[in-house]
């Protein structure tokens, strides 16, 4: 159940603030089901991402899986009726801002200029950016089960992208590849701060509220880019239909579960979720389109599992270098 701390505590005095999970022991089959949910979900919605890309221009997808997200949030009463207090407001506007706002049009810009396989390695990156922002902002270093579990899985999704890197210098060594690069790694770096914003808000009001009123705002980001796309996409029934698993579950559904899992066991823990994303992808390839898999990216399917088993373990908490808990 969500709670309600006091306003007045030094966490709820600050902009950036987060906390740790409710669930400190290792995952049971209620976080295995949240993580296994939302890396199915994000991992397939690459495929309904390249068919909407067919038609529309990134800005209106963006504007597209927003749209029907936050429209996916507002039909269910919990979500509209609960109230968030006032102070609260401007850190659910910024949690709508830099997870979904700005990501989501940073990565269709960045790869014009890259390819899909150097975005999905910087991606996933995602777990060790969060792992940072958690240290800053509670003061504490994580656990050592939990850093080797996440080098580890980090290990694996390079091992994974490994076969896919571009060969050559047809993509490579340009001001376009190493800006295209600089975009995703910032998306990055917002998402492992979003992924620690979330834990304490959807503690206090549920993940439901949290995100409808942040999609709203990413919204407000997002929509002058996708009304801007309108004249560089054409109609497409195909393209339009793919938008709707895109929003509903990808950006509706998704986020809400994502947001339970790290309120559950804290930002870095619950960050392993991406870690999975390229081995669904993977799957989904052999098991849809017959694609062969390279040795490699079996060793690093592997390492994924192995480390998200690892950093899954009981959480001990190391005590803060600065004296604080």
């Amino acid at each position: 159940m969500p709670s309600s701390p006091d306003a007045s505590s030094p966490a709820r005095s600050r902009l950036l603030s987060t906390t740790s999970g409710t669930h400190l022991e290792a995952f049971g089959t209620t976080e295995w089901g949240l993580l296994a949910a939302v890396a199915t979900i994000w991992g397939t919605s690459f495929v309904f991402m390249a068919i909407g890309l067919e038609a529309f221009a990134p800005g209106l997808v963006s504007l597209a899986r927003v749209g029907l997200g936050a429209a996916a949030l507002a039909l269910v009463p919990a979500a509209r009726r609960t109230r968030i207090a006032r102070e609260d407001l401007p850190r659910v506007a910024l949690l709508g801002v830099i997870w979904m706002g700005i990501p989501l049009l940073l990565f269709p810009v960045a790869q014009q200029w890259i390819d899909s396989s150097v975005a999905g390695m910087v991606n996933g990156a995602m777990p060790l950016t969060a792992a940072v922002w958690s240290a800053l902002l509670l003061r504490r270093l994580p656990g050592r089960t939990q850093a080797v579990g996440l080098l580890i899985g980090f290990g694996g999704i390079v091992a994974i992208s490994l076969p896919e890197l571009p060969v050559g210098a047809t993509r490579t060594g340009t001001a376009e590849t190493a800006l295209g690069t600089g975009l995703v790694f910032a998306a990055i770096v917002l998402y492992g701060l979003s992924a620690n914003l979330a834990v304490p808000l959807q503690q206090r009001y549920g993940a439901l509220p949290v995100l409808l009123r942040a999609q709203l705002a990413a919204l407000v980001v997002i929509t002058p880019f996708g009304l801007a796309a309108i004249a560089d996409s054409h109609w497409d029934l195909g393209a339009a239909l793919a938008m709707l698993p895109l929003g509903l579950l990808g950006t509706g559904l998704a986020f809400v579960l994502m947001a339970t899992l790290v309120g559950r066991v804290g930002g870095p823990r619950g960050s392993i979720a991406t870690y999975f994303v390229p081995v669904v992808a993977i799957v989904a390839g052999v098991l849809i389109r017959g694609e062969e898999v390279h040795p490699l990216a079996v060793v690093g399917t592997g390492l994924v599992l192995a480390g998200a088993w690892i950093t899954s373990r009981r959480e001990k908490l190391p005590p803060s270098p600065l004296g604080r808990a």
